[in-house]
């Protein structure tokens, strides 16, 4: 896919991408080392750092998230973006696409400042700092996978969920073989990812839910059926059945003297023949004229036992408001939790600090 397909189809993904680089490339320029940049270098252009996170910069919760450590690190998050991105925005849309990278970041960088931060407290670790897309990437790589176990298509297709599995297990398994990498951004990110995308697959579920029924009922035709009921009295049948049956009986007189011709005539009609077959059709022709005029007449008195039956199509359904906002309003709830840890952890650490002092 190129530039200008991939800005088309995924235009934030394209644009945290051009961000991540445009942000390395800065560094570079102002002499940070491309390969083994210095913690003074990183603190500087926003890695999350405990005390600074949890202090007076809560900013890099969300910075952190577009700094890289090192070339590799680089390559490794903008490709696993790039086929990430252009699946997941398409899929969830551009604004919460966006809204799902951020605060999976964020999920990501307030667990691993937790288990830090507990670390400390229990005496087995020391403040560190990190930094990278790893967390949104992951967050967006589980609401993935959430999209393929509830078979959310994308233009006709569905997601392979073994696929899926097989990546971000391959994510989960490099982080805790390899050392340096934040383990917990990655899980802190992914679980986020989860909460958010099963909201979004409940909502879609309940829509198209609600557009099948609409669909059913739009292809439902309108029945508009007349049933009309006739009756007869003993005494309108009277001259119908006199009339028909001395036809009838006339007719089967003049076929019964048609039927006794000999076998060993010629095949072929004769005059007699032809004027007797005239004569049944002109019964046959009688009769129907007969049988037309006498349901007509017998009909007319009865005409208001006419029932009209008409089945109109049902009401086309709307889904519900709640349906919708579902993402979003989840998605606030995470943000006010994410607000609520992170005073805690921030109360907890100026307590320390006073202790100390």
């Amino acid at each position: 896919m190129t530039i200008q397909q991939l800005l088309k189809t995924a235009p934030v993904t394209t644009l945290l991408l051009a961000s991540f680089i445009g942000l390395f490339i800065m560094q570079v320029l102002t002499g940070v080392d491309a390969n083994n940049p210095s913690t003074e270098a990183l603190l500087k252009w926003g890695a999350n750092a405990l005390p600074f996170t949890m202090g007076d910069d809560p900013w890099r919760l969300v910075s952190s998230a577009f700094l890289h450590i090192g070339l590799m690190h680089l390559l490794f998050n903008g490709f696993a973006m790039y086929f990430f991105g252009q699946i997941a925005e398409p899929m969830f849309g551009s604004a919460k696409f966006l809204a799902l990278f951020l605060l999976a970041a964020i999920g990501g960088n307030l667990l691993n400042s937790y288990v830090t931060w507990q670390s400390i407290l229990d005496g087995t670790g020391q403040p560190g700092l990190s930094a990278g897309a790893s967390g949104g990437i992951m967050g967006i790589g589980a609401a993935l996978l959430i999209a393929a176990l509830f078979k959310i298509s994308l233009n006709g297709m569905v997601l392979n969920l073994k696929s899926l599995i097989f990546i971000m297990g391959i994510n989960l398994v490099y982080g805790f073989a390899v050392p340096g990498i934040d383990n917990a951004g990655h899980i802190g990110g992914a679980i986020t990812g989860l909460v958010i995308a099963l909201a979004f697959a409940i909502g879609y579920r309940q829509r198209l839910a609600v557009a099948i029924q609409n669909a059913a009922i739009q292809q439902q035709p309108t029945l508009n059926a007349y049933q009309t009921n006739y009756s007869y009295s003993t005494h309108d049948n009277t001259p119908y059945d006199s009339q028909y049956s001395g036809q009838y009986r006339a007719q089967y007189d003049n076929q019964s003297s048609y039927d006794a011709t000999s076998i060993g005539q010629s095949p072929h009609l004769n005059s007699d023949s032809t004027e007797q077959d005239t004569v049944f059709a002109n019964n046959e022709t009688n009769t129907a004229d007969i049988y037309a005029k006498s349901v007509t007449a017998n009909n007319s008195p009865l005409s208001h036992e006419a029932v009209h039956n008409s089945i109109e199509p049902e009401a086309l359904k709307k889904p519900s408001v709640i349906w919708q906002l579902l993402p979003w309003l989840t998605m606030l709830l995470i943000s006010i939790g994410f607000v609520w840890w992170w005073q805690d952890i921030h109360q907890q650490l100026l307590q320390v600090l006073k202790a100390i002092e």
